[in-house]
């Protein structure tokens, strides 16, 4: 659970739509309090669904090879086959150069930003969650076993680790705002170029991980 749970994490907290929307949250007036909203928001979702996959288990594993137990795997298989099926749909479309039009989109959405409130940060936050991957985290949760105390300190490093990038850039902004602003308009600008590649590879790893683990567990 803990390797697969790290796994999870990391591509999570390095999957580029949330961060460049939180970017342009963190860079509008006010910005640091539109941040820390979606940062609160971001965690509540992910400790939301931990909490309630907890309270259906009990916090106990169910017994190898038992519905339960099969059906968390299969999920996951579900899962990792949709993301792999999702990175290759993604490949194939044609890139596209950006034109006025996607540059006007992002000037509108700047705009919007610049309007909008820390409740709107917040629920940005809950829409760009990256959900199929948040199901799969939910899935291996299943396993969690609230006996050993190790689990805790292992749920408590799956959603830092998920946040890890948005913490970053919030504490960033916080400590150096002029060093900051700089950097995470750069980090933009180069996500704005490669986010379909970013977002290709990101899925397909996931999705492969989870097909691989999926199959390996149920025909072991």
């Amino acid at each position: 659970m803990v390797l697969d749970l790290l796994v999870i994490g990391l591509i999570i907290t390095l999957y580029p739509l949330p961060v460049m929307a939180f970017v342009l949250v963190v860079s509008a007036p006010r910005g640091l309090w539109k941040g820390l909203a979606f940062i609160l928001a971001w965690l509540g979702c992910l400790v939301a669904v931990i909490t309630i996959v907890l309270l259906l288990t009990g916090g106990e594993p169910p017994p190898p090879r038992s519905p339960p137990a099969t059906a968390g795997l299969v999920v996951r298989l579900a899962i990792g086959i949709g993301l792999v099926a999702y990175a290759e749909h993604r490949r194939r479309r044609a890139p596209g150069t950006p034109g006025p039009a996607a540059e006007g989109d992002t000037h509108a959405l700047t705009s919007r930003m610049d309007q909008a409130s820390a409740w709107s940060a917040a629920g940005l936050a809950v829409l760009l969650q990256p959900w199929g991957m948040v199901g799969a985290a939910a899935a291996t949760v299943i396993e969690a076993n609230l006996s050993q105390g190790g689990t805790f300190l292992a749920l408590f490093g799956f959603c830092i680790l998920a946040s890890a990038t948005l913490l970053a850039m919030e504490l960033y902004m916080v400590f150096a705002p002029e060093r900051a602003a700089l950097a995470l308009t750069g980090m933009r600008a180069w996500l704005s170029d490669h986010k379909d590649p970013a977002i290709v590879l990101a899925c397909l790893v996931l999705g492969l991980w989870l097909v691989g683990r999926s199959l390996y567990d149920l025909t072991r």
